[in-house]
């Protein structure tokens, strides 16, 4: 079963005004069929300097498992205000999270970059398990993690 959200995230930087400078972009990570707790994942932007730009998700609602998300967390600071309603609940092994955002078109081929970082309790915890382009040339191509995410993929 899929789980499909759809949420606009809370940030000037990350959202534009109006859809004429915006358009819908899905991203889909399905994690692997690991066993055991549901996985935390959170999706989050960094500009062509690295800067830490804002966070688009967060899969799993408890605060106090946010510090196993460790590149999120040291480049956020981790702050319920950095999450306040763009998060939801872990995601179960096999699963798949599905959200679908409006995001500014001046981000979208200008050396933006999504990350993923994944930790499930009493496992591995995988900061930037996946770092992708927010790039038009990346739409639609899958691409496997190292921890516990199978395929991840952007689709504008």
């Amino acid at each position: 079963m899929k789980l499909a959200l759809s949420a606009l995230a809370a940030t000037a930087a990350l959202v534009a005004p109006t859809l004429a400078e915006a358009r819908q972009v899905t991203f889909e990570t399905t994690l692997k069929n690991y066993g055991g707790n549901g996985a935390y994942v959170v999706l989050w932007v960094t500009d062509a300097a690295g800067k830490y730009k804002g966070t688009l998700w967060l899969a799993g609602a408890k605060s106090k498992y946010w510090r196993h998300l460790s590149d999120w967390q040291r480049a956020s600071g981790g702050a319920a205000s950095q999450v306040d309603g763009i998060t939801g609940a872990s995601i179960g092994s096999g699963r798949t999270l599905k959200i679908s955002l409006d995001i500014a078109d001046a981000m979208i081929d200008a050396g933006y970059q999504i990350h993923v970082d994944t930790a499930v309790e009493d496992g591995r915890d995988n900061p930037s398990e996946i770092v992708v382009p927010l790039a038009t040339s990346a739409s639609g191509k899958a691409v496997g993690g190292r921890g516990y995410v199978k395929s991840f993929s952007v689709t504008f």
